[in-house]
């Protein structure tokens, strides 16, 4: 910790002993026919500003990761929520952590691994390429979040 005018500051490492904030974006979607691509649409222009501000080193593998996180976790707040959600994006040069905001009180059912099954695959395919998933309630429903790691 560093103070800085008598208040302590977290400190990031970087050579210069000042606070760093992480790179954070949010965006509202009503649930109306296009949502899903605006907010792949929304991701991918963050992901351009964390590497120009950041500098942080996205290949396209991983590029394509976060996009289709993004996707499910918004595919299953338009399907699931009946209402608006919000996508929030945090990111650094090492991690980008994506939450997604609904108005439901029912939490997601995470299930096992059937190649037979028709569906509800989403959150298993987000738990293949997040290096963290969680669900917590909001006051207003619930928060799932999956961070991805870009620094393999």
């Amino acid at each position: 910790m560093t103070e800085h005018l008598g208040v302590a500051v977290a400190v990031i490492p970087s050579g210069f002993d000042v606070p760093v904030e992480p790179l954070r974006r949010a965006a509202h979607y009503t649930g109306e026919p296009g949502c899903i691509a605006d907010a792949r649409a929304f991701a991918g222009r963050f992901l351009e500003q964390l590497r120009t501000e950041w500098c942080a080193t996205v290949d396209s593998r991983t590029g394509g990761e976060l996009l289709l996180v993004v996707s499910e976790l918004v595919t299953n707040a338009d399907r699931h929520s009946g209402g608006p959600y919000i996508l929030e994006l945090e990111g650094t040069d090492s991690a980008v952590s994506v939450s997604v905001y609904d108005s439901s009180v029912a939490l997601p059912r995470f299930f096992p691994k059937d190649p037979e099954r028709v569906g509800h695959h989403g959150l298993e395919i987000v738990r293949a390429v997040a290096s963290e998933i969680s669900v917590d309630r909001v006051p207003v429903g619930k928060r799932v979040r999956a961070v991805i790691r870009l620094d393999g």
